[in-house]
């Protein structure tokens, strides 16, 4: 692919030789102007070295994502390769199941492009407009009977309907974990379908003395974590989430014995306050709930009223699951949030850490926090 020159600032030029992936916007200068979205750059430093290669992005923070230091060019033989190591580093993983993340973003050297494996599905997303020819061109060297792509969503314009590169991808795709069957939704799903990053705390739930438990699960989207904990003995599970159709696509797919399982429709931090009983488990994974930093003392508060709330639900000797999906909230903020409001009656038990296929490249990456709390 043909690239075009533009000389760094300073500051910009030390970003890229310190291995942050991105240059924000408030780094370039007034001549990054004349670029379009998806141009790929040839970066120079003020000596007129070639110190790496970028994509352009012409919307938001992020002005430019790099995808190879130094100067060689990033051709078709470094993006294999890139791809290829990979996926060496998720050999480990396919003796547990056929449903992983084979690529992810800038944490595996190719930014901004998601490849998730479900069965023999592959659904490819890149979530900035300027990686969608990357994302296109990684997914074709991937051997699958079938690939979905999303494309990202353009600010100022209605989301880009899913495409189909290869094979006849159904609205349902399934794999198997650990020995348990799932189901993800193609056609409405969060992220590529579902979530994968939970890999580990689906494994942490199925591990559990859950037997004869009782489990609250909130915003339970499609009920993985529900399975995950009936699969442990639990005698009754309670999902709770916002989305009708989510917890029908639950009810569907992810029990196996429907006497143990209750499928409430509401928004949770609404119905949490009102909510009466105990349970042996209580688990809570809100959504983001932020894009910009601005956001956070109004997440926190947030994060403050549903362990309040939930305390008073978790059984004696039971547990608490506390989750936060963002990486605006700091790893120690976010357990001192939690440890707060559940006050002095619990400890933190277990952290869990990232799975091998979301690896944490850089700062930004390390979004996932997931700690189990003991009353």
């Amino acid at each position: 692919m043909r690239t075009r020159r533009y000389q760094l600032r300073k500051d910009a030029a030390a970003i890229v030789a310190g291995g942050h992936p991105w240059i924000f916007r408030d780094h370039l200068s007034s001549a990054a102007q004349v670029f379009a979205d998806g141009d790929w750059l040839r970066l120079v430093d003020g000596a007129n070295q070639i110190v790496g290669h970028g994509i352009y992005e012409a919307e938001g923070a992020i002005a430019i994502r790099i995808l190879r230091r130094g100067p060689a060019p990033p051709d078709a033989a470094f993006i294999r390769a890139q791809l290829a190591a990979a996926l060496a580093r998720r050999e480990s993983l396919l003796a547990r199941t056929d449903g992983l993340r084979l690529v992810h973003g800038e944490s595996d050297g190719l930014p901004a492009v998601v490849i998730d494996r479900f069965g023999d599905t592959l659904a490819v997303a890149s979530y900035s407009a300027g990686a969608d020819a990357l994302a296109r061109f990684v997914a074709r060297c991937l051997p699958a009977r079938h690939v979905l792509w999303r494309p990202a969503h353009r600010r100022h314009a209605p989301a880009a309907p899913a495409r189909v590169l290869r094979g006849a991808p159904g609205e349902l795709a399934r794999f198997t974990e650990d020995g348990l069957a799932f189901a993800v939704d193609l056609a409405a799903g969060q992220k590529t379908g579902t979530y994968l990053d939970l890999r580990g705390l689906r494994a942490a739930l199925a591990g559990m003395p859950l037997a004869g438990a009782r489990v609250l699960n909130l915003f339970a989207y499609t009920g993985m974590l529900g399975r995950a904990a009936e699969a442990a003995g639990a005698a009754s599970i309670t999902h709770v989430d916002s989305s009708e159709r989510a917890l029908a696509f639950a009810a569907a797919h992810h029990v196996t014995d429907p006497a143990r399982h209750a499928f409430v429709a509401a928004d949770v931090f609404a119905w949490l306050p009102q909510h009466t009983g105990t349970y042996e488990l209580v688990i809570v994974d809100p959504p983001a709930m932020t894009s910009r930093r601005t956001q956070i003392p109004a997440v926190l508060a947030a994060y403050r009223k549903l362990y309040t709330a939930a305390r008073g639900l978790v059984a004696p000797g039971g547990a608490v699951i506390a989750a936060c999906c963002t990486s605006r909230i700091e790893r120690a903020v976010f357990h001192r949030t939690v440890g707060g409001a559940l006050g002095e009656g619990f400890t933190r038990e277990r952290e869990l850490t990232p799975e091998v296929d979301h690896p944490v490249g850089f700062p930004q990456a390390d979004y996932l926090k997931i700690a189990i709390w003991r009353r």
